[in-house]
């Protein structure tokens, strides 16, 4: 017999529930949109906007809007959110040292991933175009978008795996260096360079993304400018210089701020493949360590809101690009 139990305690019961009330909520909002729609005049806008704009923005304010407030009082909190402590936290995280660590790190991080990955998209995009093989080589270098951090991190951590001089070498990097007669490499145990070693990992992830937009932008160049050009004797590197990085800035400019925000997010690669130790801490990672691992919410708080306070000017500047770049066109 079924009872309230098998659908507050079995998955298969909350399964059955969750569908139940998502058939709910769509036939609920397909009835107001009859009943909107059967509404005439000015009245039938501001319905409009309710019914589908209201439920985005309840989403918003409960997802997002809520949990910012939040955690913004309770990087003012102690440890356990329950008395005031004024900038203490703040203090903790630009004096300590393992904080100040993560700050170095979180810098080579942004400012490696960004410029590196967007140059090599944008030179993997410039040499494969129109080539023979265009779609080929593409699909080669966009395949790691397709991989998650955490198994990019457990595929290279493999890369990377050491083990004493006396054993076999399981990973590859060292089981290729021992074999030419050379000692192995602690890649991911040895700092400052095991950062660098963690780095070419999201570079790698992110050439993809960069090499695909900016592909499009170069096939967006009009064909009369680029023909006009080698009429007038244009070299490669002043075609380079001169029509195909003008022509394609807004969308360097996304890939860039793009690829930056992510760069600073970054948790999964450090966490998964040195769980952030060995000097390869880094914002994020702190964060939760400081939130979960030690249950300190008000020092855990204060990172997410440096990590937040870092990421709105690169937002803005996206921002204020996109404008600028539709003025343009529209003009």
């Amino acid at each position: 017999m079924i009872t309230v139990d098998f659908f507050l305690y079995s998955k298969f019961g909350q399964m059955i529930l969750a569908v139940v009330a998502f058939l709910v909520v769509v036939a609920v909002l397909l009835l107001l949109a009859r009943v909107a729609d059967r509404i005439a005049g000015r009245s039938r806008t501001w319905w409009m906007v309710l019914l589908f704009g209201g439920p985005a923005l309840a989403l918003l304010g409960v997802g997002l809007i809520y949990p910012a407030i939040r955690t913004t009082l309770m990087s003012f909190m102690d440890r356990s959110s329950d008395e005031w402590v004024g900038l203490a936290n703040y203090e903790w995280v630009f004096t300590n040292p393992d904080s100040l660590q993560s700050f170095i790190n979180t810098f080579f991080w942004v400012a490696l991933v960004p410029t590196v990955a967007t140059g090599v998209g944008l030179l993997y995009a410039i040499i494969i175009d129109q080539s023979r093989f265009e779609k080929v080589a593409k699909t080669l270098l966009f395949l790691p978008m397709a991989i998650s951090f955490v198994g990019a991190g457990i595929i290279w951590k493999f890369v990377y795996e050491y083990r004493g001089a006396a054993q076999e070498q399981i990973g590859l990097l060292n089981a290729i260096i021992t074999t030419l007669g050379f000692e192995p490499v602690r890649f991911l145990q040895d700092a400052p360079w095991n950062t660098f070693f963690l780095i070419a990992v999201m570079i790698w992830i992110q050439a993809g993304f960069a090499m695909v937009l900016l592909s499009a932008a170069i096939k967006a160049i009009p064909a009369d400018i680029v023909e006009a050009a080698r009429l007038d004797g244009v070299g490669a590197w002043q075609m380079f210089r001169n029509i195909t990085v003008p022509s394609i800035r807004p969308t360097l400019v996304v890939v860039v701020t793009t690829i930056t925000i992510a760069t600073l997010k970054i948790f999964d690669i450090p966490r998964t493949m040195t769980g952030a130790r060995f000097d390869t801490q880094v914002l994020a990672n702190m964060m939760y360590d400081q939130s979960f691992t030690f249950g300190n919410a008000g020092t855990g708080s204060a990172l997410a809101v440096v990590i937040f306070v870092l990421v709105i000017p690169i937002v803005v500047f996206n921002i204020r690009q996109m404008i600028k770049n539709r003025e343009v066109r529209g003009a």
